[in-house]
């Protein structure tokens, strides 16, 4: 695992940002540790997975940070990243509220422990916490940096429970931790529980989707390659201590993001959606802004949600046979 002049460990490599981010980082000659909780996932669901990789560039580890914490500081011991970036995370709102204690556990307690163990290391030259724009709640306007939170979930309570507890590690101990907040993420590769791949499969299949509260939550989406582009941007000029957002200009309704789907696999919206009630503590709203972000970092969204769209279209076209064989629904593992 030597050889190259920046080496990462990603946690939550499985994750749809985490593969992502672990693509990008190998296509600029970085050395990857990822650590995931699950086994690596089907090769449709990793992006690092689509082209050949050198044998000595990526390495994976099956572990669960609540379960196994000693053999991943291991790890990270042996390993001494320049950089470790934390996707890990229980990450589905509404079913938060049926296992709150799981969320707690995995998002906020299982952390502390483990940045607890990372306080005093001296090769870490950056801790990358992939935030939430959730811990904001709803909220009107553009959402600064800066705003009060206001979580309306158990998720949205647990990641902003730990970015509290990080912020106090940097305060006490100077950890060089930077915070990363993105609007909705979309993407080739993406979880077919999640709102773009699972309208377009529903379309390609004959299943009529249900949109929660009619569709009416207004969001700000934004393609994947953007926000690990500003990811690695944050890892390696990033403030210690500063929250960066990453977010496009550009909000819409669900509904109308749905609307667009329908017209690129040619079906009728009213012919194939069926208005259901809304969500527990669904946030009707939040809008990042993300001027610091592109002032300190130099990052802007670049891919158009249309263009974005469309490429999730050829990804799911291309696989469609080996999607079909998937759960288009989120099944819960503790």
């Amino acid at each position: 695992m030597q050889g190259f002049s920046k080496k990462v460990l990603v946690l939550g490599s499985n994750s749809f940002s985490g593969s992502h981010f672990v693509d990008a980082a190998l296509n600029q000659g970085m050395n990857i540790v990822g650590i995931s909780r699950s086994k690596e996932l089907a090769t449709v669901f990793l992006p690092y997975k689509w082209k050949p990789i050198k044998n000595n560039q990526f390495s994976f580890f099956q572990y669960d940070l609540n379960h196994d914490l000693d053999r991943i500081l291991e790890i990270i011991f042996d390993y001494k990243p320049d950089y470790i970036v934390n996707f890990a995370a229980q990450g589905m709102v509404a079913e938060s509220w049926d296992n709150p204690d799981q969320w707690f556990m995995t998002n906020t307690l299982s952390a502390v422990k483990l940045h607890q163990r990372l306080k005093d290391c001296v090769f870490l030259k950056k801790f990358v916490q992939v935030s939430t724009p959730e811990v904001y709640g709803s909220s009107e306007g553009n959402v600064k940096e800066s705003k009060v939170y206001n979580p309306s979930t158990p998720y949205a309570v647990s990641k902003a429970a730990i970015d509290m507890s990080l912020m106090t590690f940097f305060r006490q101990y100077n950890f060089p931790v930077v915070f990363t907040r993105s609007s909705n993420v979309y993407g080739p590769g993406q979880q077919l529980y999640r709102i773009v791949p699972k309208a377009i499969l529903f379309f390609k299949t004959g299943r009529k989707l249900e949109l929660h509260g009619g569709g009416r939550s207004v969001r700000s989406f934004i393609h994947i390659k953007d926000v690990v582009q500003g990811t690695l941007k944050a890892m390696h000029m990033g403030k210690p201590g500063k929250i960066y957002h990453f977010s496009t200009s550009d909000p819409l309704s669900i509904r109308s993001l749905v609307k667009m789907i329908a017209k690129h696999t040619g079906v009728l919206f009213n012919k194939n959606v069926i208005d259901v009630n809304d969500r527990s503590g669904k946030d009707k709203a939040y809008l990042l802004d993300d001027s610091r972000t592109s002032g300190e970092l130099g990052w802007q969204a670049e891919i158009s949600l249309e263009l974005g769209i469309k490429e999730t279209i050829e990804w799911i076209n291309h696989s469609i046979d080996d999607l079909k064989k998937e759960k288009f629904e989120y099944v819960h593992t503790q």
